[in-house]
């Protein structure tokens, strides 16, 4: 586990960034069709991305016998996710959307149990625990709502069960290339599927208003030229459960933006929600942390 202080600005920029970006999507496909706004807003993605990684010197070229892994990545880490997600945003609140795509740390670790026996400290309990007792508290006010939204819920969790499977599978791969590479090449295998999606579920097409066209400006160079890059460089080098419960802080940002910018009001739940999210945080990032400086202490 390598988690530095440049990890931690990371982390807290991804999560703002992060956070703030549902309910600018929730504007983005009020009145316009989802998956083609999602489209757009991957394919100027790629071309952000791809010109950072050219004026960068670094080479897009895919190392040979390679490609299988890079299309198994992208199927969970890139395609479910966005597919199924961006279909529930528009059946959900933002808020609602962000507290059941990141129970995503859940599923991580319930993959991480199933298929790959993996052995979980007490911190790392201690922090599910908080995590999950937040998402529920977060959830508690939304029931009637989310009950009247079944298809939306439904997609949004499978959607974070996929997305849990890939943070696994990041972990574990053995691909040989810089994460920016291999972030742009997911990017890349993804279109296609958006494409059918939309070609095949939507209709209605028209070109976007500004509000529309800033959405997607926003989720082209932010969401996926930056955010999708850094949360693969924690994934791959962060245990599953580490880099997992680190962003369980983004719903809480996504539900507050939510109220700032869609006028929603907070409730007492939101507010404990927050101090368990810090909590989770804490026992996964600060306590090994410590541990460690006790550890190197001792032995000096």
């Amino acid at each position: 586990m390598s988690f530095d202080r440049r990890s931690v600005i990371l982390l807290v920029v991804l999560t703002i960034a992060w956070g703030v970006n549902w309910p600018i999507m929730k504007l983005g496909v009020a009145h316009f069709p989802a998956m083609g706004f999602r489209l757009l807003c991957m394919a100027g993605g790629v071309l952000a991305l791809g010109l950072a990684l050219r004026v960068r010197g670094e080479p897009l070229r895919v190392p040979p016998g390679q490609w299988p892994t890079v299309v198994r990545l992208a199927l969970f880490n890139m395609v479910v996710w966005h597919l199924l997600a961006i279909c529930a945003v528009k059946m959900l609140s933002s808020g609602r959307a962000a507290i059941l795509g990141y129970t995503m740390p859940i599923w991580a670790v319930v993959w991480g149990l199933v298929l790959y026996r993996e052995r979980i400290g007490a911190a790392a309990w201690t922090g599910i625990a908080c995590a999950l007792t937040g998402t529920v508290l977060l959830l508690s006010g939304e029931l009637a709502a989310l009950a009247g939204s079944p298809a939306g819920t439904l997609l949004m969790l499978c959607a974070a069960a996929g997305w849990g499977l890939g943070t696994q599978m990041m972990k574990r791969s053995r691909i040989e290339m810089p994460v920016g590479v291999l972030t742009f090449w997911m990017l890349v295998v993804t279109l296609p599927f958006l494409l059918l999606g939309t070609l095949a579920f939507e209709s209605g097409w028209r070109l976007p208003d500004a509000v529309e066209w800033g959405a997607i400006a926003y989720n082209a160079v932010v969401v996926f030229a930056y955010c999708h890059l850094v949360w693969f460089v924690l994934a791959r080098s962060l245990p599953p459960v580490v880099s997992s419960l680190s962003v369980m802080f983004i719903p809480v940002v996504g539900v507050f933006s939510g109220m700032w910018l869609l006028g929603e009001q907070p409730h007492w739940q939101d507010y404990a929600a927050i101090v368990l999210m810090f909590a989770a945080l804490a026992s996964v990032l600060l306590v090994p942390l410590l541990r460690r400086r006790l550890r190197e202490a001792r032995s000096g």
